[in-house]
């Protein structure tokens, strides 16, 4: 039954990240929180403990937004709307958010965690 419920609960969940992402967008940088929660969409059930298993979608869409974040700007506001994303949806488990991109085999270069400030990434 919990199963049941879980997997009804995450569209729900992904329109929530995708409606939050597109109203804290950045107009400032090239990276946007639109593209910020589509890409990460498919690290939601990991992410909150939904699914045992980093689905392939979730590693694609980390070195998608990866390869976009090309500039400080662009890193600085993936923060910014990681650390937002991650407020919106209160079952993210961040100690698992933070393990996501080395077991995708991507270096982010700054630490993700709440504490980060996104204003020192360069």
């Amino acid at each position: 039954m919990a199963a049941v419920l879980n997997s009804r609960k995450t569209p729900q969940v992904v329109a929530v990240l995708v409606v939050v992402a597109l109203l804290a967008s950045s107009a400032s940088a090239a990276i946007t929180c639109g593209q910020v929660g589509s890409s990460l969409a498919p690290c939601i059930p990991y992410a909150t403990g939904r699914a045992s298993a980093l689905p392939s979608s979730c590693c694609s869409g980390v070195k998608s937004l990866n390869s976009a974040a090309r500039t400080s700007a662009d890193r600085q506001a993936a923060c910014r709307c990681l650390k937002s994303l991650a407020n919106s949806v209160k079952s993210v488990n961040m100690g698992t958010v933070a393990t996501i991109p080395g077991k995708c085999g991507v270096s982010v270069g700054f630490p993700i965690s709440m504490s980060t400030d996104c204003n020192k990434i360069s």
